[in-house]
């Protein structure tokens, strides 16, 4: 009876490793695209930020955010596994590392920002200028500050 109930028991842990298997190969093998954004920058300090959004995130918290360093005047980040759809990008230049963009008393930032597409107006960045569509192909994109 115990080398039945052991055998049982094997069988259906078996069963469930097999099953978490597929399932992290499922997760490692899907994939989206890749987008490299690059900004230029005079000098090295602080870190670069950089964010990726959706229209309900665009301006609020980002879906995937990465900092990077200043190397030779530029900084680069990758997005990877972005899948197909409608995005935006905010860099901004956080030259006091307070993960944070700064503010004059007048309300005008103190810090360096740009968003996708180059864009850039009175006031705050908008959706409508900032977004892009990703599909299968690789994006590479170079923003202004």
């Amino acid at each position: 009876m115990k080398t039945l109930l052991f055998t049982i028991a094997l069988t259906l842990s078996s069963l469930f490793i097999s099953a978490q298997s597929e399932k992290n190969e499922t997760e490692i093998t899907t994939e989206g695209t890749t987008i490299t954004v690059t900004v230029s920058l005079q000098g090295t300090e602080g870190t670069v930020l950089f964010s990726l959004h959706n229209e309900a995130t665009f301006m609020k918290n980002p879906l995937v955010a990465k900092g990077n360093s200043i190397t030779d005047g530029k900084s680069i980040v990758t997005f990877e596994n972005v899948e197909p759809g409608t995005y935006g990008i905010i860099i901004l230049h956080d030259k006091n590392d307070n993960k944070r963009m700064d503010f004059e008393d007048t309300g005008m930032p103190k810090e360096a920002y740009g968003v996708s597409n180059n864009v850039m107006s009175f006031g705050p960045p908008q959706w409508s200028d900032a977004k892009f569509t990703v599909e299968a192909t690789p994006i590479e994109m170079e923003i202004r500050l």
